[in-house]
């Protein structure tokens, strides 16, 4: 796919690896939709883009936990641009806290964001999609591949999500509309900080070393390139490669190294 002209939506835009989605389609000369409900921050990413790159932007305050923000962000995108060529399904919000502990608020709070945020973005855009033969992407996880200690809810909601693109993908296998899950390592953004705790508020400190991750930009450079090159699933590191081998072919043996990770990081839930 040439990106350029393109209609491109992208939710979560407001901050880390959507907004560095937002700049490098930009770059790309794709006409971008943004939604996340920090609508003060979209408004100035899209003043920027539109200065910096030349191509139209919009931006559009939308929760996607609610079905008529999404309903509301296709039907702009319509209004404004007459098509939709990409959805990206990007917002998400993570946790840390072991089940045994948590308020069953924090899953309801992931599979609202995480799964059903997707759910009802696909559901309005897709007859456009179909349309142009285009593409839906959900920014997934490993964790949609392999249950994680302390996030039951974000393991859960990205294990639906998988399943939600893998079916879709197959009813729509004869009509052009091609389907991606992409699954970054662990990423430097904010997802982390923002991360809810057991009692459903954010957590603010990052457990984990973040200076050893990916960096949101090249997370952007190889989705964008998996838009272009129409792929299927992308596993975006080593580690998370063989972590979806094992997790078919010795999956005992891939539970005692996830643990044992997992036991390792600061402040770790696992005692």
């Amino acid at each position: 796919m040439d990106l350029n002209n393109k209609v491109v939506i992208i939710t979560g835009a407001s901050s880390g690896i959507g907004k560095a989605l937002a700049y490098e389609l930009a770059g790309r000369g794709a006409k971008l939709v943004l939604g996340a409900r920090q609508y003060v921050s979209l408004c100035e990413i899209t003043s920027d883009i539109q200065k910096q790159y030349n191509t139209k932007a919009l931006a559009v305050q939308c929760d996607v936990s609610v079905e008529e923000d999404c309903a509301f962000l296709i039907k702009q995108t319509i209004l404004t641009f007459g098509k939709i060529d990409v959805l990206i399904n990007n917002a998400g919000i993570s946790m840390r806290a072991l089940f045994n502990d948590l308020d069953l608020k924090v899953l309801k709070s992931l599979m609202d964001v995480n799964f059903w945020g997707t759910v009802y973005c696909t559901k309005y855009a897709l007859p456009e999609i179909i349309k142009t033969k285009g593409t839906v992407v959900g920014v997934s996880s490993i964790a949609g591949y392999k249950g994680l200690p302390g996030r039951t809810g974000y393991s859960a909601s990205k294990f639906a999500m998988n399943g939600f693109l893998d079916a879709l993908r197959v009813e729509n296998l004869k009509n052009g509309v091609h389907i991606m899950t992409a699954c970054p390592g662990f990423t430097a953004s904010n997802i982390r900080n923002t991360a809810l705790n057991k009692n459903a508020q954010q957590q603010g400190e990052s457990s984990l070393e973040e200076d050893k991750m990916m960096s949101v930009e090249e997370v952007a450079k190889i989705i964008v390139k998996g838009i272009e090159n129409h792929s299927r699933t992308l596993i975006m590191t080593g580690i998370g490669k063989l972590t979806v081998l094992l997790s078919k072919f010795l999956p005992s043996f891939l539970d005692q190294m996830v643990y044992n990770k997992f036991a390792k990081e600061k402040d770790s839930l696992l005692k």
